[in-house]
């Protein structure tokens, strides 16, 4: 019994951890939509995580399957999976860089207005990395435990947290305009370490992890050192 809790807590945090960049996109790309749809975005694209995990999960044989060299190049062997992160990383990159152009012509032209996007269109584009994201989260659930009920609740549970901590990184997000553009910034981040594990060279989460959480730093000395001018 105490095993089980103990693999079920531990599963719920990494999944949680391993969310971390899905959460970010979504809420990000969720924020382009007019505002009575921003909230419904985001749980659906969270659901979508949620369906597309036990789907994946309920594909164990077929994932281990994603993992096996497809083809070489000399000595590099390339999986379906390499293709995949790579590719999520990439649009990644291309996506962030897009949308930081774009915060940026609408901050030196003001009469550039946005055009709030479609709901589907933004939906569709969460649903292809939400498939990208569950790869290494799903993956490492199954290398922690053979238990699928296990496995599956750990990701509701976590799917659940991030769907309140959504709302507040939205809200968060949208209050303090200056953090959409370290969002995307950090949207770059993560498609550079996806392309990177497609090219089987790791880079460590805990690195990313920790440039996002220093910048935020500076971000909230910077917010409080424009208050204290304004007084």
């Amino acid at each position: 019994m105490l095993e089980i809790v103990f693999s079920l807590f531990t599963l719920t945090i990494l999944e949680i951890v391993l969310g971390v960049d899905n959460l970010v996109f979504i809420s990000v790309m969720s924020a382009r939509l007019p505002a009575e749809k921003q909230r419904r975005a985001r749980q659906f694209g969270l659901s979508l995580a949620w369906v597309t995990r036990l789907i994946l999960l309920a594909s164990a044989i077929w994932l281990s399957r994603l993992t096996a060299p497809l083809f070489s190049i000399t000595d590099f062997a390339i999986s379906i999976r390499d293709i995949f992160l790579f590719c999520g990383g990439l649009f990644l990159i291309v996506k962030a860089t897009q949308e930081i152009h774009h915060e940026m012509a609408m901050a030196t032209e003001p009469e550039h207005t946005a055009k709030p996007k479609r709901f589907w269109p933004v939906i569709l584009q969460i649903g292809i990395l939400d498939i990208i994201f569950s790869l290494d989260s799903v993956i490492t659930a199954i290398g922690l435990t053979q238990r699928f009920w296990i496995m599956a609740t750990s990701i509701t549970i976590a799917i659940i947290i991030m769907i309140g901590a959504s709302e507040v990184m939205s809200r968060f997000i949208q209050k303090y305009p200056t953090i959409k553009i370290l969002a995307f910034s950090f949207l770059i981040l993560i498609g550079t370490m996806l392309v990177a594990d497609g090219l089987h060279y790791h880079i460590p989460r805990g690195y990313i992890y920790f440039a996002i959480s220093f910048s935020l730093f500076v971000e909230w000395l910077n917010s409080v050192h424009r208050k204290k001018r304004k007084i």
